[in-house]
């Protein structure tokens, strides 16, 4: 593997700023979220843009695009007015951000890498390591055969059992394309860095849609576990916006609410058959994991398609 000291920069006078801080307490926890991989709903892409809407970020750690990026398998925009006036140069960076109680953290962010995933990951590593990250969370979305009038569930992953000890899991063992993001919380757990992650499950009708009300439930989920207070009153208005507008579409056409409607009754009958009113809510004397993830397992097999981020939006 070549040196992956030379695919990125860091600026020394943030550095120097977030070291005097360190030196007060722990080092800031990373939040990630890479365009490029499934982001059902826009999941990952809501959480960074809120993130960096809401406070004043500092570019700590600039990657080389052009040793990460195919360029010609995913052309950058530019801009022709009687000219070349504009070159939309894709960015892959971490930058550091402030919580609403002055609280550091770095948030990863920018388009996946094509190529030299591991080159990068163990670039991330090294950053990591010079800023004695304590915690690295990724928040995605995936497409699943849910209804958008049901609560937001999440599928939790982590390095360590002890880090997701909150949320059941309903998956067993499935295998699926790997991403860099994937990749990067495998390497940081083999090399002893805590690090977990979100995945959003969002109603496959609304896949390719912004769906705000997904990135509010991953950034939810991202406070719980790292602590940090993400102003997320301030993403409410547009998720309940975006719900109302979904409505009135779902409203609207006939044959879109009788898919919501056939969804929300298999969803009902499998949280029913697992004992919970909600894959969210706690309730005792449930079953295993092992047979609530065969349950969901069969549950699942029995969509048509809902995984295939492809399906058409409303």
């Amino acid at each position: 593997m070549l040196d992956p000291r030379e695919i990125y920069d860091v600026d020394v006078d943030v550095a120097e700023r977030l070291d005097a801080e360190a030196q007060r307490g722990a080092g800031p926890v990373m939040l990630h979220a890479l365009r490029g991989f499934v982001d059902a709903g826009h999941a990952g892409q809501v959480a960074v843009d809120h993130l960096l809407g809401v406070g004043t970020g500092e570019r700590l750690v600039t990657f080389d695009a052009d040793q990460l990026v195919d360029y010609r398998s995913r052309r950058p925009a530019m801009t022709f007015d009687s000219g070349w006036t504009h070159y939309d140069a894709p960015q892959l960076v971490v930058d550091l951000l402030e919580d609403a109680q002055g609280v550091p953290y770095l948030l990863l962010h920018g388009v996946e890498p094509d190529v030299h995933w591991e080159r990068w990951a163990a670039a991330v590593r090294q950053v990591v390591e010079r800023f004695d990250v304590p915690l690295v969370v990724g928040v995605h979305g995936i497409p699943m055969g849910v209804p958008h009038t049901r609560p937001v569930s999440v599928t939790a992953h982590a390095t360590r059992a002890e880090l997701v000890a909150d949320h059941t899991s309903f998956f067993g063992t499935v295998q699926v394309p790997g991403s860099a993001a994937a990749l990067l919380e495998l390497r940081l757990g083999e090399s002893g860095h805590d690090a977990m992650g979100f995945a959003v499950h969002v109603p496959h009708y609304l896949a390719q849609s912004p769906f705000p009300a997904a990135g509010l439930a991953g950034l939810r989920h991202v406070e719980r576990a790292t602590g940090l207070d993400l102003g997320l009153s301030a993403l409410e208005p547009a998720a309940a916006e975006a719900m109302r507008e979904v409505e009135r579409q779902v409203d609207g056409s006939t044959e879109v609410s009788a898919v919501v409607q056939a969804l929300e009754e298999q969803y009902d009958a499998f949280t029913r058959s697992v004992g919970r009113t909600s894959l969210l809510a706690q309730a005792t004397d449930l079953p295993t994991a092992e047979e609530i993830g065969a349950e969901l397992e069969r549950f699942l097999a029995e969509q048509t398609g809902a995984g295939d981020e492809g399906d058409a939006p409303l």
